[in-house]
């Protein structure tokens, strides 16, 4: 299984399923990252926490736990 946490700085990815239950799987839904999206990785920090990202035309900062339950292609 490879996570949003794996991919490098500069790539872009779909997203094939969300981990996690209740209302932390719905706040990851409500910024925007659902199935079928795509995401651009804009920056990785220097100890991988956090992550940039680009999607649906906007930027957004994850946790690294985060990004670990977006499974992507």
């Amino acid at each position: 299984m490879k996570t949003l946490r794996n991919i490098g700085c500069g790539e872009t990815t779909k997203v094939v399923k969300l981990h996690g239950e209740g209302a932390l799987k719905r706040r990851i839904m409500d910024m925007g990252i659902t199935k079928g999206c795509e995401i651009y990785v804009r920056k990785v920090a220097p100890l991988g926490d956090p992550i940039e990202i680009t999607v649906r035309g906007y930027e957004l900062t994850l946790r690294k736990s985060d990004a670990e339950m977006i499974e992507v292609q």
